[in-house]
């Protein structure tokens, strides 16, 4: 006679995503959303900039370059390259099924290596002052100069310091040391190639300098870069970024105002 007893329901079987295993994107992977993350701060920053010119409501060329340049429309860019590269990396990363700030290393270490990094780029940094003194070349670029003047006269100081010392950080540092560096580190570029192309990746973004500025920011990056694969923190790297980049706008602040 058959039992009573009703048998237990199988469990429907797993689904396909869910048995799939984590990964890193590699060489190409990386490439090729980074190159997406790139358009999508982009895209973010030339809304800003055509905002300001809509408002701006004539197409006087000279106006319209002083309007782009300006301190206010540049620091709004800036800002808004945040929630762009968050929202952008948040999509590539998806796929991979790793949390997203474990990918992209997003944790403290400890406050040794904090000093340690902290105290090697102050070091770097005094170094290329002493060469551009050296070379009787001015401390400060031409470019930050201008935009801080132009950001004091339209009262947006504050703001031009928080989009260069927070907000630049944040995502430049999360778009290289966060995500190309993850990737690339991975693949077979290794750890050392993985440096050095991010460091210039992350170089390439800075076109308003010329070639001297050049290599001072190719140069941090490749510190940047060694203590994120040291610490595995890119906090820290965020941090000693955004502390270099108000040592350098109080910098150039104090030097115009001699």
């Amino acid at each position: 006679m058959d039992s009573l007893t009703t048998a237990a329901p199988e469990a429907p079987p797993a689904m396909a995503d869910e048995q799939r295993p984590a990964y890193v994107w590699k060489f190409w992977g990386t490439s090729l959303w980074g190159l997406f993350i790139f358009a999508a701060m982009f895209l973010g920053q030339v809304a800003v900039i055509g905002y300001f010119l809509l408002r701006l409501g004539t197409w006087d060329m000279a106006e319209a370059i002083r309007l782009i340049g300006g301190g206010l429309t540049i620091s709004l860019s800036v800002i808004l390259g945040v929630p762009a590269v968050l929202a952008a990396t948040w999509i590539a990363i998806r796929p991979t099924r790793v949390p997203y700030a474990d990918y992209l290393g997003l944790r403290w270490t400890s406050w040794r290596n904090f000093f340690v990094g902290l105290a090697t780029m102050a070091i770097l940094v005094g170094s290329w002052d002493l060469l551009s003194r050296a070379l009787g070349r001015e401390v400060t670029s031409g470019f930050m100069g201008e935009v801080m003047k132009s950001a004091q006269d339209s009262g947006a100081l504050w703001l031009l310091v928080l989009a260069f010392s927070v907000a630049a950080p944040v995502w430049e540092e999360i778009f290289s040391r966060g995500f190309l560096y993850r990737g690339w580190s991975e693949s077979k570029l290794g750890v050392a190639g993985a440096i050095v192309l991010s460091s210039l990746a992350w170089t390439a973004l800075h076109l308003q300098y010329d070639w001297f500025f050049f290599g001072e920011i190719f140069s941090i990056g490749l510190l940047l870069g060694y203590l994120r694969y040291r610490t595995g923190s890119t906090w820290l790297t965020i941090v000693l970024h955004g502390l270099n980049n108000l040592a350098a706008t109080i910098q150039t602040f104090w030097l115009a105002g001699q």
